[in-house]
């Protein structure tokens, strides 16, 4: 098996290959790594809570133990139907026992690895990229499209659909944590609950999902733009220290520049162009927008697009620490936001 692609992940954990007896499920989305666990732990014993058929370790566990892994792989449930073991906190410390266990699989039990963001060279992630009875199942913070549909899901199993412009800024309002996400659903479907209506206004998404970390967000992406460091090196600080996904940052950044670069290229006046963006400009940053639309240049926005692609690139593909390699591109950003004010 190799590295489940991210467009078949989520589809791959709700019903994971036949021949696949070991999964690794990594990445910086830890709530999306928890919510594709259970997805496979579902796929398994479906709603049956016997204990008889779940098994819960730790690396520190088959460290002290190694073959422990083996054993509960080959028990036998007492009730029958096949058994699931899950074995938490995974890193390369557990490789050698891992390679072992994969060289020589005994029993039927589907055994999933929940590891953190593990680099393209960590040996178990490797392990799993290149073993023909193994998967490795990557968790990356979703980008806009995979968000879309996360959104689309969990408003229609509320019996609940969006119109285009609460959509839009639903989407573009809610970060890329997977489970951030799903609460701020939550709390969307609650809000709409109160009223008994069935669709979400763009006045309903605003007034529920605008008061988040959204805000946070926008401080920092406009203080990146106006060329303003040290609130760019303080927001950032204080979102990473919450727990927020540097990717998630990283989208926001290149959103922002995208909507820019898109009045620029309206043809028409800034004023024209900034009504037609969808969503729109939250009406406290109207001024702020402008203004930049005003000093960005399309070489300077083009420049700013490049640095964030390149720093996305390397988060993904490199061992770099993805948090210190997003700020270093923010800051190079504010940087050339300098240059645009003189």
């Amino acid at each position: 098996m190799v590295k489940v692609q991210a467009g078949r992940a989520d589809a791959f954990a709700r019903s994971p290959d036949t021949q696949t007896q070991a999964i690794l499920v990594y990445g910086p989305d830890s709530g999306l790594v928890r919510e594709r666990v259970e997805a496979l732990q579902k796929s398994v014993l479906k709603d049956d809570a016997d204990p008889f058929r779940l098994a819960d370790l730790d690396s520190a566990s088959l460290k002290a133990d190694p073959a422990r892994l083996a054993d509960e792989a080959a028990s036998m449930s007492l009730t029958g139907g096949r058994r699931f073991v899950k074995v938490r906190d995974a890193t390369d410390g557990i490789s050698k026992t891992v390679e072992g266990f994969l060289d020589d699989v005994v029993g039927d039990a589907l055994v999933v690895f929940v590891g953190g963001d593990l680099g393209p060279r960590s040996s178990l992630r490797k392990l799993f990229e290149g073993a023909d009875n193994a998967a490795a199942l990557p968790c990356y913070s979703d980008d806009a499209r995979a968000l879309d549909q996360v959104v689309r899901d969990g408003l229609k199993e509320a019996g609940l659909t969006a119109e285009p412009d609460a959509l839009t800024w639903l989407v573009s309002h809610m970060g890329g944590d997977r489970a951030l996400s799903r609460r701020e659903i939550e709390k969307l479907v609650l809000f709409k609950g109160c009223d008994g209506g069935k669709t979400i206004t763009l006045d309903d998404a605003m007034a529920c999902v605008g008061d988040t970390a959204a805000f946070d967000l926008d401080d920092l992406v406009y203080a990146m733009a106006n060329g303003d460091q040290p609130t760019v090196q303080r927001v950032y600080g204080r979102m990473m220290a919450e727990g927020t996904s540097p990717i998630s940052v990283l989208t926001a950044a290149s959103r922002h520049l995208m909507r820019l670069h898109q009045v620029q290229g309206s043809g028409g006046s800034i004023d024209q162009a900034m009504m037609k963006l969808r969503p729109p400009v939250f009406f406290k940053r109207k001024g702020q927008f402008k203004s930049q639309a005003g000093r960005w240049t399309p070489r300077l926005l083009a420049r700013g697009l490049e640095v964030l692609t390149t720093a996305e690139l390397q988060a993904k593909s490199t061992d770099m620490p993805g948090q210190a390699l997003i700020e270093r591109a923010l800051m190079q950003i504010a940087t050339a936001a300098k240059s645009a004010r003189r």
